[in-house]
């Protein structure tokens, strides 16, 4: 499912949705959840849309030197950093981005952290961590990572309203995903949105490399900021393979500036007039789970005379009012 939301001050609402009611468009590729909070205003809502079958998936493999950064993306971390993600192959590369306002110069250096992972067979690359910045809104920066291989760049949130997010869900990596990325690619937004299934591994680790390569080119120029689904959780307890560790090694959101304990839920502002909370469906939330805690801690920071627009987004409903039945099950 993709969405373009595009959220304003409120003087310029009502005209703003009049807009969105005929020209917002859903693809549809899974379930998702997703709240959007505004006190007296009204959300345009979409025609009903028909899922298609699934299509083929697609590899994407990595054709350049070992030493070169693959799977690049970036996310936003407090209002004036970055934090740029990368693999590679060649344990030697450090963790370090250049970056600045001119291509081809950068007058900025940022150091960052690594890890890597093993799941049964499979060891993953080193999986690269940088935070850089400050950084200006809505400027477009161009960076280069671990010294080598290519340039790539980013622009930044504007530090107010009008901002425009992209919310796509249950991305895979199929003949879909291509139509559903070539969608986003015509978007002029600001950050996407993703709750939940990303890659679709589903323990199958060359995938989630497979995954990072074919949204690179959107990935690396916009902040993405996700949260987890069930194909997220890759849990084989019979091998003592702990549910997430891909997910958290590859996807690091800012958990700790929100004061969560997690990595599966966290909260974060932007433009200013923004609260986005990225909740957890696979982690405990029960009233006394460290989740819920976090949640009404959060909440209760929340001035909403500052900030009026609060973004609720998880890859399944906590709790429903129907009986569960049938395929809804799984």
């Amino acid at each position: 499912m993709i969405i373009s939301i595009v959220l304003a001050p409120f003087s310029c609402l009502n005209p703003l949705l009049e807009k969105m009611t005929s020209s917002w468009a859903f693809f549809a590729q899974g379930l998702t959840t997703i709240v959007l909070l505004c006190v007296n205003h009204r959300v345009a809502v979409a025609s009903e849309y028909t899922r298609p079958g699934p299509g083929r998936i697609v590899l994407t493999k990595h054709m350049k030197p070992n030493s070169y950064p693959q799977q690049v993306h970036v996310s936003s971390v407090g209002a004036d950093h970055m934090r740029v993600s990368y693999i590679t192959n060649d344990s030697s590369i450090p963790s370090k981005v250049q970056y600045g306002k001119v291509s081809g110069k950068y007058n900025a250096v940022a150091n960052g952290d690594s890890s890597h992972y093993t799941y049964f067979l499979y060891t993953s690359g080193k999986i690269h961590k940088v935070k850089i910045g400050p950084l200006e809104p809505d400027t477009v920066y161009y960076y280069r990572c671990g010294g080598v291989g290519d340039e790539f760049s980013f622009k930044t949130a504007p530090a107010s309203l009008p901002i425009e997010f992209a919310v796509v869900g249950d991305l895979g990596q199929t003949e879909w995903t291509v139509s559903t990325l070539a969608h986003i690619g015509k978007l002029d937004y600001d950050m996407l949105l993703l709750p939940g299934d990303l890659s679709y591994a589903d323990s199958q680790q060359p995938l989630w490399d497979s995954f990072g390569r074919l949204i690179q080119p959107y990935a690396s120029s916009r902040p993405w900021m996700v949260t987890e689904g069930n194909h997220e959780v890759e849990a084989l307890t019979a091998l003592d393979m702990v549910p997430f560790i891909a997910y958290n090694h590859r996807w690091r959101m800012p958990y700790e500036e929100s004061e969560s304990t997690s990595n599966l839920y966290y909260s974060f502002n932007v433009a200013g007039a923004v609260h986005i909370i990225m909740l957890g469906s696979y982690t405990e939330y029960g009233p006394d789970s460290a989740q819920y805690k976090w949640l009404v801690s959060d909440l209760a920071k929340v001035d909403r005379s500052v900030t009026p627009w609060l973004i609720v987004l998880l890859h399944a409903p906590w709790t429903r009012t129907q009986p569960i039945k049938g395929k809804e099950k799984r």
